[in-house]
């Protein structure tokens, strides 16, 4: 095997480390989850220039370490976002999708449609850093399609215990969906508006994601959450209290 590999990858974090290096994690299109270090990247003249900071997509090429931590050689911007740069706004956004990123998918397993989804989350917030992408209604289904490429996706078309379709008006995480009133214990209501845009978020692609009053987003939020909470053991911060920042 060449020790050598070219990879796609988006910037999930990056953190100084000792007196010139970077350790990065990314989130790679043919590798999954990869953990790096960019020797001499900040020093003044480096070659890797202001790139190897969060949310920028790169074509990069690695060196295999002994361990989990490999080294960058080679990185060059296939995207690197601007225009979200300049919004406080959508740097929270794109920040609350690569944490959800980092600590979902955790394996070195591709996941192309997780790839996918977070190049194009963060190409509408860099197309529109203050509109609706960016707001916690397009953090909320992020998220939600992101748990449905990871496996976790809440059951929304029937009572997640017993399998009824009507009277779905609350919902529970240790069960993963929506509940009837005769299997709501250990739930939280849920109301109609709150399970449409849920239906809505998972069915209609990012650029036409569902528009909801905040106490439905916000129920939308603590739903996949709480979903999150107990099938994956990820606990993320809730989406409306970073948007509202």
């Amino acid at each position: 095997m060449s020790k050598t590999f070219k990879t796609e990858a988006v910037v999930l974090r990056s953190i100084r480390y000792g007196e010139a290096d970077r350790i990065l994690h990314l989130y790679s299109r043919e590798h999954g989850r990869l953990g790096a270090i960019a020797k001499g990247s900040r020093k003044p003249r480096t070659r890797f220039g202001g790139r190897l900071e969060p949310f920028f997509r790169l074509a990069m090429v690695l060196h295999r370490g002994r361990g989990d931590l490999h080294t960058v050689t080679s990185a060059e911007t296939v995207e690197g976002h601007s225009a979200l740069r300049s919004s406080g706004r959508a740097i929270r956004a794109a920040s609350d999708a690569c944490g959800a990123v980092l600590r979902l998918l955790d394996g070195a397993e591709p996941n192309l449609p997780a790839y996918n989804l977070l190049c194009r989350y963060l190409n509408l917030i860099d197309e529109d850093p203050d509109g609706l992408a960016a707001g916690a209604g397009g953090m909320v289904t992020f998220r939600l399609k992101l748990a449905l490429a990871a496996g976790f996706a809440p059951e929304l078309s029937g009572c997640s215990r017993c399998g009824n379709s009507e009277h779905l008006t609350a919902f529970s995480g240790v069960a993963g969906g929506v509940v009837c009133p005769t299997c709501e214990a250990n739930s939280f209501p849920l109301s109609a508006e709150a399970h449409e845009f849920m239906v809505g978020a998972l069915g209609r692609p990012m650029s036409e994601a569902p528009r909801a009053e905040h106490s439905a987003v916000r129920q939308a939020g603590r739903a996949i959450g709480e979903t999150l909470e107990h099938h994956a053991q990820v606990r993320l911060p809730r989406p409306e209290e970073k948007a509202a920042a």
